[in-house]
Formats: structure tokens, sequence, C-alpha cells
């Protein structure tokens, strides 16, 4: 799909039908044919278009001719009910020429749809430097947003966990520590393109320009640093948590085999006497039924009392 976008007089964005100057082309999962269609009115390289549609693309920046490629990875909501991760990242492209303003991406995504709907303040498309550095800070925010849903979903986990004997709580930490995995890594790979786009000028930068990079900078280096965070302590709540839960069973298993040896003490006396044997204590008594239960209770009770004073029950 191909979406074009323009910055009118009033300085409200339009869709437009045809190539302008100063436009933004958006491609969503693009067909060969809107490819060769935007490469051919805009000059760009078809390998910039083409390696942004790769799943598997990294995070990097190049120039060639007139034309600067920013590939950066943003997180998005996996949409299954599955054991995997919660969130994943995909590559955004985001094409600069001195004319046109593109972005490339495998799916719709909150980000550019937050452009669409103008959620974003001072966004024009022919301002294209500034528009390339409002993307990757809301691309920042987006991942500290996901960060404290993932602390929020943590600490409900976290309780549950308490008194648990199951699986599944674990299996839940295990795939929010696999989506930190994804977040640490992309958002390190991000930084390296804001460092080099910092330090090699790909793009013209005026004052304000300026001031919003060294914002997606921060935010960047935030959000890498509340990810390790939310990771290291993961990785130490599974540990912990997998001792506790061992425990839990060994707590329940004792508990379970005091009362089997409680209650089998009376089954033991009532075989006792229920011998078809001659010679049976008490066989004749005017309370022969009562002497074995008194015997078998008192016993189970003796027992009982050892157990709890050993703290078993």
């Amino acid at each position: 799909m191909i979406d074009i976008y323009l910055t009118d007089e009033q300085d409200r964005l339009v869709k437009k039908d045809e190539l302008a100057k100063g436009c933004w082309i958006n491609l969503t999962r693009p067909s060969e044919f809107e490819v060769q269609k935007v490469v051919e009115g805009t000059g760009i390289p078809s390998d910039f278009i083409r390696d942004s549609l790769d799943d598997d693309e990294r995070s990097r920046i190049e120039k060639e001719d007139d034309s600067v490629l920013i590939i950066v990875d943003f997180p998005v909501l996996v949409q299954d009910e599955s054991d995997s991760a919660p969130y994943d990242t995909i590559p955004l492209g985001i094409i600069v020429t001195p004319f046109y303003f593109v972005t490339v991406c495998l799916q719709s995504n909150p980000i550019i749809d937050d452009f669409i709907n103008n959620r974003i303040r001072n966004f024009f498309t022919y301002k294209k430097t500034r528009f390339t550095l409002q993307i990757l800070y809301v691309i920042a925010r987006y991942y500290l947003k996901y960060l404290k849903t993932i602390d929020r979903r943590t600490s409900l986990i976290e309780r549950e966990l308490h008194e648990s004997m199951r699986n599944k709580e674990l299996f839940n930490l295990l795939s929010l520590e696999k989506t930190l995995v994804y977040f640490t890594t992309s958002l390190k790979s991000n930084n390296i393109v804001m460092e080099k786009m910092t330090k090699q000028r790909f793009l013209r930068m005026y004052e304000d320009d300026q001031d919003l990079l060294e914002d997606v900078i921060i935010e960047i280096k935030q959000a890498i640093e509340m990810s390790e965070v939310h990771s290291n302590i993961l990785s130490g709540m599974m540990d912990a948590y997998a001792s506790v839960i061992s425990n839990n069973v060994n707590v329940v298993m004792k508990f379970l085999t005091t009362v089997t040896i409680v209650l089998s003490i009376p089954t033991m006396v009532a075989s006792f006497w229920g011998m078809n044997v001659d010679a049976i204590p008490w066989e004749y008594a005017p309370h022969a039924f009562w002497i074995p239960i008194s015997i078998a209770l008192g016993l189970a009770g003796i027992t009982a009392l050892f157990f709890w004073k050993k703290k078993y029950f």
C-alpha cells in the first residue's frame, strides 16, 4: 500500500494522489509495482526500499548520492495467544531525499498512525530532518511505554507466584524476558545509528533539530537502561521463584506424607484386631469395640503431636 501526504499552506496534512515536492510517501508492505513506481518517481535506489522490508535487517544508516537511508527497529504488539514474547521489534525504513520523504514498513504501526492522525505537534512533511527526528523520538517513547507495561505485568505475575506451584507464571516471565532481550538489542542498534547521525552529519541540522536530536538520544539511552534493569530483575526473579515453586511442592508433599502416616496407624490397629485368629486380646470384653478404637486414636494422637512439635504440620 502506498499513501502520499503533504503539508499544505495552512499547515494541514492532506492526502495526495500524485507525487509532489516536499511530500511524504508512506509504504506499508508495498507490492513490486508500488516499489517500482516510487523508485522511478523519486530516484531512490531500489535497495533502500527492499532492505527496509527485510524483517531481519539491522538498524543502520547510509548515504548514496543525495539519498539517506535510516533503518531503525521499533516495538510492536504481537497479536497471538501463544506463549511467545508479547512484544517484538520490526524495522522501519526512513529515506530522505532533497525533494521527498519516504517511510517503509512491513505492517501498519502506531508510530506512523500518530503522524497521520495529527497527534504530533509541529509536524511538517517538508521539514525532513525534523520529521526524521520526530519519528525517532516517538519510537523511543513507545519503547518506554511498553517497558512500563512490562513492569506492571511483572508485578502481577510476581503476586501470583507467591502461592503458585505451576509453571505457567514462569513461562509468562520467560516471555517477558525474551521481549526485553529484543528491546535491548534493538535499542542498542538504534543508539549506534543516532551516534553515527551525530558524528557524520548525514542530515542537515538546524538549532531546533539539534535540541530534538539530543532529546532522542536521551530517551533511547533511558530506554536501554530500563530494559537492562528489567531484564536483570526478571532473570533473578525467575531463578528465585523456580526455587519457591519447588519448595512449595516439597511443603505440600511433606504435609501429605505426615497425614498419611497418622492415618495409617488406625488402619494398622484395626487390621490387627480384625484378624480371624484365636486369642485376640479383649476379644470377649464388654467393650471390645471401643478398646481398639481408643488405642488407635491414642497412637494417632501421639504421632500427630510428635509431628506437630517437629513443625511438619
